[in-house]
């Protein structure tokens, strides 16, 4: 048996390493090796965590918030950041907002880092959680920057955020998977490499969140997030609703999941970019013909041979991929592949770095109650681990979600390039499921927010897409209030009724 198997890995990764040797030479260069690629991406947003993962090898700078010395798996605290600019006096009680640590339960010694903040409006909201990408940048990203209830401000202090998502649920923001952000174990062994083992550890948190909180958990809960989550999010939205139909605990009352400008099928995402390439004048017509003929097919192969090849060919299928997205990047100079209307200056696409300034404070680390953990923005090492991952079709169990009526929602800002509307469309339209020839044939009308068009919406029955105007790859940012209005509508069952009311304005003009 292990002989056969190794004779099949020989023979499917044989052509890919061929086929990356003769199309693209410079992917031999040290640029292109995976530690070094993911310390890239993350300095193009002015990040430099100290640490490639919170892999802790001495006990003593273990969290002193007595995490290690509680049989309870869920630790938790009243938060209260300092400089927090609050003309109201809100009392901390009132607040609502808690940072904790969850022991994960199938791991070795893992510990997950969490935030919750109370709906500012309704403690009966709907729960929402956020997933940010990378694979392996923390969830703070948006908390700071997107959809969190405050924005650091450059004295260090946060001010109240007037589009959070917190004005119309209850939200929750985790660093996983294990080593990302303030998450952290003592074993290398509970790094995660696939969704399994991510949508297990986030199942378990639940449970115990939920278990800890009873008064949450008849609220509506909708998970969402961007970019890497488009894998994270459909396997863990099929491990809710799993255990839902298993009993196997507290039932969550899963409603809905929302993907930003997300990877959830490579296979077709890749292909896509150089068309969208070509459609915003990045590319010529001529270098998209070379990219289409010469490293599309390729690519093809790659994806396929992933899915019945295992973890050798699902990694080699990463790097011929990958060729795709290069080559075009080369021939656009500095162009922000987060958002193909900014320019990079030298290395720097954003600047995330007040985020790691605030975090390492002294008092805002003992408010958080991390103790001597790292605050790890990005880790390089779950990047690496989570390539076998990376080309994996996770569409492929989203129809039967669709079926048993959970709402999904795809959103996409429309100047993305790494993550780009028209891939996620493409895969959107092309998936097989009971409704899908109605949704291809139903009209695109306009999302309007302030009397204004603020994207373009397709939807028939659970099936939602929007494409987001004057946005990039991070929506919420971008476009604070739309994001907002976008969350609100479709938690409440109302995002296409804007739609449809456009509509009838039009036809009666």
């Amino acid at each position: 048996m292990g002989h056969s198997t190794t004779t099949l890995n020989v023979v499917v990764l044989c052509p890919l390493l061929l086929i990356i040797f003769f199309l693209s030479p410079s992917t031999t260069s040290a640029t292109t090796f995976p530690s070094i690629q993911a310390k890239n991406l993350f300095s193009d947003l002015n990040l430099f965590p100290r640490q490639d993962a919170n892999i802790v090898h001495h006990h003593d700078s273990i969290v002193s918030a007595n995490v290690n010395n509680t049989k309870k798996n869920i630790v938790e605290r009243n938060l209260r950041f300092p400089n927090l600019v609050d003309p109201d006096g809100i009392s901390v009680e009132d607040l609502g907002h808690r940072a904790g640590y969850y022991s994960i339960q199938h791991s070795h010694a893992a510990k997950m880092f969490y935030f919750f903040f109370k709906s500012r409006n309704n403690e009966k909201d709907p729960v929402v959680i956020w997933l940010t990408g990378g694979p392996g940048c923390s969830s703070e990203l948006a908390v700071f920057y997107e959809n969190g209830p405050f924005k650091i401000a450059d004295n260090m202090s946060l001010v109240w955020n007037d589009y959070g998502w917190d004005k119309v649920s209850n939200l929750l923001y985790v660093d996983q998977p294990t080593g990302t952000g303030f998450s952290y174990s003592s074993d290398s062994r509970d790094v995660r490499h696939d969704e399994a083992g991510v949508s297990n550890d986030l199942y378990d948190f639940l449970q115990a969140f939920f278990a800890e909180h009873p008064e949450y958990v008849t609220n509506d809960f909708f998970i969402t997030g961007e970019s890497y989550a488009g894998h994270y999010i459909p396997a863990f939205a099929a491990r809710v609703h799993r255990g839902n139909k298993a009993k196997e605990g507290i039932h969550i009352n899963l409603k809905g999941f929302a993907i930003g400008n997300g990877l959830t099928n490579p296979g077709v995402q890749y292909k896509a970019y150089p068309d969208y390439a070509l459609s915003m004048g990045i590319i010529t017509q001529a270098e998209s013909d070379h990219i289409n003929k010469l490293m599309v097919p390729p690519c093809e192969l790659a994806v396929k041979l992933c899915g019945s090849g295992g973890k050798i060919a699902c990694t080699a299928s990463y790097f011929v991929c990958d060729i795709i997205f290069n080559s075009i990047l080369s021939r656009a100079a500095d162009i922000n592949y987060y958002d193909i209307r900014k320019k990079c200056e030298g290395s720097l696409c954003y600047d995330f770095s007040n985020m790691e300034k605030f975090l390492n404070q002294k008092s805002v680390r003992e408010a958080l109650g991390v103790g001597d953990i790292d605050f790890v923005s990005c880790s390089s090492t779950v990047y690496q681990a989570m390539l076998v991952d990376w080309m994996k079709n996770l569409e492929v169990g989203i129809p039967a979600l669709l079926e048993d009526g959970i709402n999904l929602l795809i959103y996409a800002g429309e100047y993305d390039f790494i993550c780009n509307w028209l891939g996620n469309s493409r895969w959107v339209h092309a998936m097989e499921w009971s409704g899908q020839k109605e949704f291809v044939a139903s009209s695109e009308v306009p999302f309007i927010v302030d009397d204004s068009e603020a994207g373009l919406l397709k939807n028939y029955g659970p099936l939602s897409f929007l494409k987001v105007h004057d946005a990039g790859h991070l929506v919420p940012m971008d476009q604070p209030k739309a994001s907002l209005e976008m969350l609100k509508r479709w938690t409440q069952g109302t995002l296409s009724e804007s739609g449809a009311n456009a509509e009838i304005l039009v036809a009666e003009m």
